[in-house]
């Protein structure tokens, strides 16, 4: 008997390094496969694929500022990428970042505006604050109508986008829009508002800093908290976790208000820290795109960050490549979106791999 759990351990520790390994694996195959699929797609509408990647590189890298830029898209792509990335975790899925990051935003442009008087030290935690509470109170309204009324969260956090891009496309055409009224957008928000800017002379500003911090939040969070070893076993089985005694509702609305609240953060760093006041769609689909950001960095909080710089990089890089390659920065989405293919391709054989292990 003793011979065979010896054999066991064994085989445990020869298997399990090679299991982790693919998490790193499986997005690396996926960027150079969706990669080079955007080449033949390039070369057939008869463009030079090596220029154009040339030029999106460039685009990207070339100075100072164009590194800046990355950094600058990175921010809210890290942030929704945690939103969508703690849902996931409970077992959720939340596609509702996007309408979060507007209520987000729309919570910190009311602060940022009409409280006007206040020094930077006690205004700009203020706004931040608000974006999150406008952020998780959207994404709580989902959890709560999962939890009461078993509403599926896929469709009420889609619906909830649209509902959140309206009532603020509303807000910068009427109510909050600024005189004289030319274009549809608020006043700017305070001086004492908005993110300093980091590393000039670039765009890079406190944002980053702030999803960085919760990079390091999420790891701590998941890895060292009761709460969320709690979460991670209700989201591997629900009922397990019920019979363990865990309630796994109140963990639901928590993370859901957690999850929202990401992305609210999101919708602060673009405001506060680029735009400088609520305009109609200032969001060029961050929360969508945090999506595929989590699910390419397997969810892991350094994966998530990494995966987003390298979308940064897709999106600073694409405009460049469009005017010079003549390469439309479609191919851009393209690419995104085929990322996202071979990744959960990727993961569905991963989970065929784990389960031929344990059959053995």
């Amino acid at each position: 008997m003793g011979k065979i759990v010896k054999k066991k351990k064994e085989k445990t520790y020869l298997i399990n390094p090679f299991y982790d390994m693919q998490k790193i694996i499986i997005p690396v195959i996926a960027i150079f496969l969706s990669l080079t699929i955007g080449a033949i797609i390039i070369r057939a509408i008869g463009a030079d694929p090596l220029l154009a990647y040339k030029i999106l590189f460039k685009g990207a890298f070339g100075s100072i500022n164009s590194i800046g830029e990355i950094l600058v898209k990175a921010t809210p792509l890290i942030l929704t990428g945690l939103s969508f990335a703690f849902a996931f975790r409970a077992g959720l899925f939340n596609i509702g970042a996007e309408g979060q990051l507007y209520m987000g935003g729309f919570f910190a442009t009311l602060v940022g505006i009409y409280l006007k008087g206040l020094p930077m030290i006690i205004h700009l935690p203020l706004v931040i604050i608000a974006a999150f509470i406008g952020g998780g109170l959207w994404g709580l309204f989902a959890g709560w109508l999962k939890v009461k009324f078993e509403a599926n969260e896929i469709i009420t956090t889609v619906m909830l986008n649209y509902v959140a891009m309206l009532w603020v496309s509303y807000l910068v055409t009427g109510p909050m829009k600024a005189p004289p009224g030319t274009f549809p957008q608020s006043e700017p928000v305070a001086i004492s508002a908005q993110l300093p800017r980091i590393l000039p002379p670039t765009r890079v500003h406190l944002g980053l800093i702030i999803a960085l911090i919760c990079v390091v939040l999420y790891y701590i969070f998941f890895r060292k908290m009761i709460l969320g070893y709690e979460t991670r076993i209700t989201g591997k089985n629900m009922d397990a976790s019920k019979y363990a005694g865990i309630n796994s509702e109140r963990i639901m609305l928590f993370i859901m208000f957690i999850s929202g609240g990401m992305a609210g953060l999101a919708g602060a760093s673009e405001i506060l820290g680029v735009q400088a006041r609520l305009l109609a769609d200032f969001s060029p689909g961050y929360g969508f795109s945090g999506i595929v950001v989590s699910l390419v960095g397997m969810n892991s909080p350094l994966g998530i960050f990494l995966t987003a710089i390298l979308f940064g990089i897709l999106k600073s890089g694409g405009n460049l490549m469009q005017m010079i390659a003549r390469v439309p920065v479609a191919v851009i989405y393209i690419i995104e979106g085929l990322v996202v293919i071979f990744v959960l391709a990727g993961q569905g054989i991963r989970l065929k791999i784990k389960y031929l292990i344990n059959l053995k």
